[in-house]
């Protein structure tokens, strides 16, 4: 699998950025969570007066084998269906991304359906989806390699027009089901805490999802004698997550603000950060979903999410609609005056 230089931010500057931020003309600790947001984005761009230029975001698209089995509501259709409709600027991600000023790159890694001529979609198909897991691995060693790399050269293209800050989601009919099966593995959670309605499954829906991917997990125990996070994420995963991860790990290499949205993301992030643990400094949780599990996901990290909107779309949305308060965490580095310009007297 490809290398990827990650290093803790460095800490060395902490205490000028602490400095700043307390004599900002404000009581000391009074904006709460915008102050720990300030000093993790210092902290990740090693200045103390940080930039949000050029945000970009991804979203990925791909499809799971594992839908055969009914573990979804909505038919693997709707992903091509979906990825058409974001072309036309009709989706919720196209939206935000307008509003907050992103720009949108729609990306087919492994959409069970031929995009090739549509315009507005960035063709890196590895394969019209995934195998299905309860049966075999997803992905061949060569494909999650190539997922990665996609991923990664993802990134790269939106550093080339000077991104600082990083929004990635997803369309892929039944990718709460491996992120299921992640967050058990590499939490310890037991799998039926882990599981939900995903798209909207009722509770005979639940249990039958439960039941699959219980199956599918045995079938793996039984045949993977020493597993790995390699193999975990092979085993399970989807191309258009296995770039996310791609795009996460070049992103936290060249230092850029990574916002991780809902249930699936933060699955993706759990799995990037098994790879890299120094991975995590550059992310920002922005949005706790009411997928059954998630927060128990955020907990297992150490991590807390700026919003909780009981949003389950997907897509990257909520990090979006998370996006003007780390704004906000930017401008108060930059804008706000000091005790001493504007001549108040410390008063704390």
């Amino acid at each position: 699998m490809k290398h990827f230089d990650i290093q803790p931010v460095d800490q060395t500057i902490k205490p000028k950025i602490q400095a700043k931020i307390d004599n900002l003309n404000k009581p000391k600790g009074s904006l709460g969570r915008l102050e720990e947001l300030a000093m993790q984005i210092c902290l990740i761009q090693q200045s103390l007066e940080p930039s949000l230029a050029h945000p970009c975001h991804l979203l990925l698209g791909g499809d799971h084998g594992i839908e055969r089995e009914g573990v979804s509501v909505s038919p693997r259709c709707v992903t091509w269906q979906q990825m058409i409709n974001f072309t036309h600027g009709g989706g919720g991600v196209n939206m935000f991304c307008r509003q907050h000023g992103f720009k949108l790159r729609i990306v087919d890694v492994g959409v069970d359906y031929d995009l090739s001529g549509v315009d507005g979609i960035i063709d890196r198909k590895i394969a019209r989806g995934t195998r299905n897991f309860l049966h075999e691995p997803a992905m061949t060693s060569d494909e999650i390699d190539r997922a990665i790399e996609i991923g990664s050269d993802l990134v790269d293209d939106c550093i080339s027009e000077g991104c600082r800050v990083l929004c990635i989601g997803e369309m892929g009919i039944a990718n709460t089901s491996p992120s299921s099966i992640w967050m058990h593995l590499f939490t310890g959670i037991p799998l039926d805490e882990c599981i939900g309605a995903g798209a909207g499954l009722d509770a005979p829906g639940i249990r039958h999802k439960y039941e699959v991917l219980s199956n599918a997990l045995a079938n793996y125990q039984a045949t993977t004698p020493n597993p790995t996070p390699i193999t975990h994420i092979r085993h399970f995963g989807g191309f258009e997550m296995t770039a996310a991860i791609g795009a996460m790990l070049k992103a936290a290499e060249k230092h850029l603000v990574i916002l991780v949205d809902g249930f699936i993301m933060t699955a993706c992030a759990l799995a990037a950060v098994k790879l890299y643990p120094a991975a995590q400094d550059y992310m920002i949780f922005t949005h706790c979903g009411d997928e059954s599990g998630h927060k128990r996901l955020l907990d297992a990290m150490g991590a807390s999410a700026l919003l909780h909107l009981g949003l389950r779309l997907g897509e990257g949305t909520g990090a979006l609609c998370a996006f003007p308060i780390v704004d906000s965490a930017v401008r108060m580095m930059n804008e706000m005056n000091n005790f001493d310009n504007a001549r108040i007297t410390k008063y704390f």
